[in-house]
């Protein structure tokens, strides 16, 4: 069951693993670094200020809605949350603020893309976890494919996911977005990339050019630096890797004992 640390600054955990991180005063504080790593994807999506239409796949605490919705006043935003019972401890007790935009709905992430119109969202930031495995239907060519048509020409997509080395779900998730979208990039902590320690990696593609120098300076310049990974050294990364279709996609592994823990 999730628990809620009773402050101002909330710490939403589910099984014990920190889920997300809510500062009811300042809702651009992000305390996680793959929300700091999507964040930055969010403000280069536009000029700044400018109002986004941003699907949500998968909400926690609605941190990053919350985001966009402070940074970019009058974007328009659907979450989408399977966890009925995470939605109604988030509205009882971090309830969103007067006017944000941002419109919660209780259903599947990949039902509802499939459902979305063409060309109807600026960003989609898929940040879905069952337990604490990114699952299977979320991780296909034809999810990819549903992603890239939902997506306006210059739309991004965003994804949180976790792997380890040698990096098999990982290294198919690059190779399915970049066999859809002409550009696609990795920002993750070096060790990470390295294969010294199971963690986050932020996947992002675009139908357009991505502002890699842009991204690579934000995210060297976080508390823990991360690095981005496109070109040359992507492919070496992804090299062969395949895409996985609907019939043989698998759940992200799960973690090794203690990689998310509190504390």
């Amino acid at each position: 069951m999730p628990d809620v640390d009773r402050r101002r600054a909330w710490l939403l955990t589910v099984d014990g693993a920190p889920q997300s991180y809510v500062d009811l005063d300042d809702p651009t504080h992000l305390e996680f670094e793959y929300a700091r790593r999507i964040a930055h994807v969010l403000d280069a999506a536009a000029a700044p200020h400018r109002a986004l239409d941003v699907l949500h796949l998968g909400g926690g605490a609605l941190t990053l809605p919350r985001y966009v919705a402070a940074t970019r006043p009058g974007s328009r935003q659907l979450v989408v949350e399977a966890d009925r019972g995470l939605l109604a401890l988030v509205a009882e007790h971090l309830p969103l603020r007067e006017g944000s935009g941002v419109e919660v709905r209780a259903a599947d992430a990949r039902a509802e893309l499939e459902a979305a119109p063409d060309a109807s969202a600026d960003v989609i930031v898929a940040d879905v976890f069952g337990g604490s495995r990114v699952p299977a239907h979320l991780a296909s060519l034809e999810y990819a494919r549903e992603a890239a048509r939902v997506l306006r020409p210059a739309g991004r997509y965003a994804a949180n996911l976790a792997d380890g080395a040698p990096f098999t779900f990982l290294r198919s998730q690059v190779a399915g977005f970049a066999a859809v979208f002409a550009h696609v990039c990795l920002i993750a902590e070096p060790s990470v990339l390295r294969g010294r320690r199971f963690g986050n990696a932020v996947l992002v593609a675009s139908h357009g050019e991505l502002p890699v120098a842009a991204l690579a300076r934000r995210a060297a310049a976080d508390v823990f630096p991360a690095r981005v990974e496109d070109g040359a050294a992507l492919e070496r990364f992804t090299a062969g890797a395949g895409a996985v279709r609907d019939a043989d996609a698998v759940a992200s592994p799960e973690p090794p004992g203690g990689s998310f823990g509190i504390g």
